[in-house]
C-alpha cells in the first residue's frame, strides 16, 4: 500500500545524476578515506524509506512529512546506486567531528491531519529510514506501533521525534555510525480530530567516542547495530549434500564412459569385423542401440537459428556469472551496498556480448546456416527483449506509486546508450569473427538424407520425464544455498561468502554436465537420434525448478506483499531462471555434443 505522495522540490533532481553516471561513476569506498580535523563538518545525507518485509519498495526521505530544508540538494550518485534506489539528499542535522550534541532542536512542525494519516499508515506497514553518514548507512525505524490485548484491545502508535546518533573515530577517520532511539519516548499519534493540527518538535543528540578498530573491514562480522539480520554462516550441510551429489553423477558417468560403452564398443566392432566379409550395403542389419543411428546422428535439428542464439547468450552468462564471483573473490564489492555489483554487471554483460555473438554465429555457420545476419539480430534480441519486456513492467509499477526504484530518464538513457554503443556493435563484430572462423562441423558419421524410423520409446524416455530428473538434480545441488542468495537479493542478509558461491557454482555446472551425458546416452540407446534440443531442455529445466522455489521463497519464507515488491519479485524471478535455462542448457549441449563425438569416433565404421 503506497502512503507517500511526491516528493516536495523534486525539479532539477536528474542533473547531479547525469554528470556523475556520464563522468566518474565511482562506488562507495570500502575503507573509511575521508579524513577529517575537529570541528569539521560532517555532512548527513537522507536516503530512503520503506517497508521492512519489502525491500525493493522504497521511497524518497522527504516524501514523508518530516523536517526538510527549503531548497533539497541532492548528491551526485554513481550508477549502482540510483540502480538500487539510493536518492541521497543533504539534511538539516549539524554534525561536527569529534563534537557531541545533546537534544538540539532539528525543527518545528505543524502537521494536518491528512500528514498524520500518513505517517500512521507507515508507521503500521513498519517503514524505515535509511540515512548515509560517510558511506556508512544508518537505518531506524520511522515510529512505533503497539498492539496489546485481545479483549479489551488497544492499538498505539507512535512517531519517533528525537534520534541519538552514535559515531564512533579511530584518528581522524569515522569508523562506525549508529541511530538509536532506546532511551527516547515516541509521540502518540492516536486522537486527533480530522481538524485538528499536531504540532511536533524533531530534536537529535549526537555521542562520538574512539574505537582501537582502525579499519571498517576489521570490525567484529554483524556488530553494526543489529538493524537487519546477520545470520549467514558457512553451512557444511549444504556444502557436503552438494559434494556428495557430484561425487555419485560423476561416478555414474565414469561407470557409463568405462564400462557400458567399452562393452558396446567391443561387441559394435566384433561385430563389424565378423560382418566384413558380407554385403556392406546391409551395415545397419541385425545392429541395435546406438550404434544403429550413427547415420542420423548428426543431423541438424530444426530452428537451428534459435538453438545457436540459445547457445551463444548461454555462453554469455557463463562469462558473466564467473566474472562476477571472480571479481567479488577478490574483494572489488563493497559489503556494504549492492552498488558495485549492479555497475560490474551491467559493464561486463556489455563486454561480453561479443562472446554471444561469436559462439552463436560460429556454431550457426557449423551447421549449415546461411541467414547470419538474422542469427545474429535473433542472438542479441534472446535475452535484451525479455529483459526490457519485464523492466517496463516492473518499472512502471513503481514510477506509478512514486517509488526511488524507478529509474529516472538520464539512468535509462544512459542504459541504452551502453547497449547500443557497446552492446549490440560487439556481438555483430563477435558474429563476424565467428562466421569467418567457423570451420565445417566435424561429424565423424555421414548422415543419409532420409532419415531412419524412431521406434516407440517408453514412458520413462519421454521429454518430461528428462526434464524433470535433468532438472531436479542439479536444482538439489543448490538448493540450500539458493535459499541465502534469495535471502540476500530479497532480504535483509549480506551474502559475503563468495568462496563457497564459486564452489557451488562449479558443482552446479558439474551435475549439469554429468546428467546430460547420462539422459544423452540413455536416449540414444533408444534408437532415438534427436538429442540436439533434448540436450538444452533436459538440464536447462533447472531454470523452471529455480521459479518454482522463487514461488515457495514468496509464500513461506518471506513477508513480503503489496503490488509494488510482488511485480517485481515475480518479474525479476521469472528472469532469473530464464538466465539459467540458458547457461545451463548451454553447458548441458555441448557437454553431450562432446560425449557423442567421442562415442563415434571409437566406433569403427568402414
Amino acid at each position: 500500500m503506497t502512503v507517500l505522495g511526491p516528493p516536495r522540490s523534486w525539479s532539477c533532481q536528474w542533473l547531479p545524476f547525469l554528470i556523475l553516471l556520464l563522468g566518474r561513476g565511482q562506488e562507495p569506498r570500502v575503507e573509511g578515506v575521508t579524513h577529517y580535523k575537529t570541528g569539521d563538518p560532517v555532512i548527513l545525507y537522507v536516503n530512503k524509506v520503506g517497508p521492512y518485509h519489502n525491500p525493493q519498495e522504497t521511497y524518497h526521505y522527504y516524501q514523508l512529512p518530516v523536517c526538510c530544508p527549503e531548497k533539497i540538494r541532492h548528491k551526485s550518485l554513481s550508477l549502482g546506486e540510483v540502480l538500487d534506489g539510493d536518492r541521497m539528499a543533504e539534511s538539516l542535522y549539524e554534525i561536527r567531528f569529534r563534537e557531541n550534541v545533546e537534544k538540539r532542536i532539528l525543527c518545528h512542525m505543524q502537521l494536518s491531519s491528512a500528514q498524520v494519516e500518513q505517517l500512521r499508515q507507515a508507521i503500521e506497514e513498519l517503514y524505515y529510514f535509511e540515512f548515509v553518514v560517510d558511506d556508512l548507512p544508518i537505518r531506524g525505524f520511522v515510529g512505533y506501533m503497539e498492539e496489546s490485548g485481545f479483549l479489551p484491545h488497544s492499538h498505539k502508535i507512535g512517531l519517533w521525534t528525537h534520534l541519538d546518533f552514535h559515531l564512533e573515530f579511530h584518528g581522524d577517520r569515522i569508523i562506525f555510525a549508529n541511530v538509536s532511539v532506546r532511551d527516547v519516548k515516541p509521540h502518540s499519534l492516536d486522537g486527533l480530530r480530522p481538524d485538528e493540527f499536531l504540532g511536533l518538535t524533531h530534536t537529535y543528540s549526537v555521542r562520538w567516542s574512539e574505537t582501537s578498530v582502525e579499519r571498517r573491514s576489521d570490525r567484529r562480522r554483524g556488530d553494526d547495530g543489529g538493524f537487519f539480520p546477520r545470520t549467514l554462516e558457512i553451512h557444511w550441510l549444504s556444502i557436503i549434500n552438494s559434494m556428495v551429489l557430484v561425487f555419485l553423477l560423476v561416478g555414474f558417468v565414469a561407470v557409463i564412459l568405462m564400462r557400458v560403452l567399452r562393452n558396446d564398443l567391443a561387441r559394435y566392432n566384433l561385430d563389424e569385423e565378423t560382418t566384413s566379409a558380407g554385403s556392406g550395403d546391409d551395415f545397419d542389419q541385425g545392429d541395435n542401440g546406438w550404434k544403429i543411428i550413427h547415420t542420423d546422428v548428426f543431423r541438424f535439428p530444426p530452428y537451428r537459428g534459435l538453438l545457436c542464439a540459445v547457445l551463444g547468450v548461454g555462453a554469455q552468462f557463463l562469462a558473466l556469472g564467473t566474472g562476477i564471483i571472480v571479481m567479488a573473490l577478490l574483494g572489488m564489492f563493497n559489503v556494504h551496498r549492492h552498488g558495485a555489483i549492479n555497475s560490474a554487471a551491467i559493464l561486463l554483460y556489455a563486454l561480453t556480448c561479443c562472446i554471444s555473438g561469436y559462439v552463436s554465429s560460429h556454431f550457426y555457420r557449423q551447421i549449415g546456416g546461411e541467414r547470419w545476419v538474422w542469427n545474429i539480430i535473433l542472438t542479441t534480441s534472446l535475452f535484451s527483449v525479455p529483459f526490457f519486456l519485464t523492466w517496463s513492467v516492473v518499472n512502471s509499477v513503481h514510477w506509478a506509486n512514486g517509488s526511488t526504484q524507478a529509474l529516472p530518464a538520464t539512468t535509462i538513457l544512459l542504459l541504452l546508450t551502453v547497449w547500443l554503443l557497446v552492446g549490440f556493435p560487439l556481438t555483430v563484430i563477435g558474429g563476424i569473427f565467428g562466421k569467418n572462423n567457423a570451420s565445417p562441423f566435424d561429424a565423424p558419421c555421414r548422415t543419409k538424407n532420409i532419415a531412419r524410423e524412431i521406434p516407440p520409446q517408453p514412458w520413462y524416455k519421454s521429454t518430461l520425464i528428462h526434464m524433470t530428473v535433468g532438472g531436479f538434480l542439479p536444482f538439489s545441488a543448490i538448493s540450500v544455498e539458493l535459499y541465502y542468495i534469495f535471502a540476500t537479493v530479497w532480504g535483509r542478509e549480506q551474502y559475503t561468502l563468495y568462496g563457497i558461491l564459486f564452489f557451488v557454482f562449479a558443482i552446479l555446472l558439474s551435475v549439469g554436465a554429468c546428467i546430460s551425458i547420462a539422459l544423452t546416452y540413455f536416449q540414444l540407446s533408444g534408437e532415438d537420434y534427436r538429442w540436439w534440443w533434448r540436450s538444452v531442455l533436459s538440464v536447462g529445466s533447472t531454470g523452471l525448478f529455480i521459479f518454482l522455489y522463487s514461488v515457495f521463497y514468496y509464500a513461506r519464507r518471506s513477508n513480503m506483499s503489496g503490488a509494488v515488491q510482488t511485480v517485481e519479485f515475480f518479474g525479476y524471478s521469472l528472469l532469473t531462471g530464464y538466465v539459467f535455462f540458458l547457461m545451463l542448457g548451454t553447458i548441458s549441449f555441448f557437454s553431450s555434443l562432446k560425449f557423442i563425438r567421442y562415442i563415434y569416433v571409437n566406433l569403427k565404421m568402414d
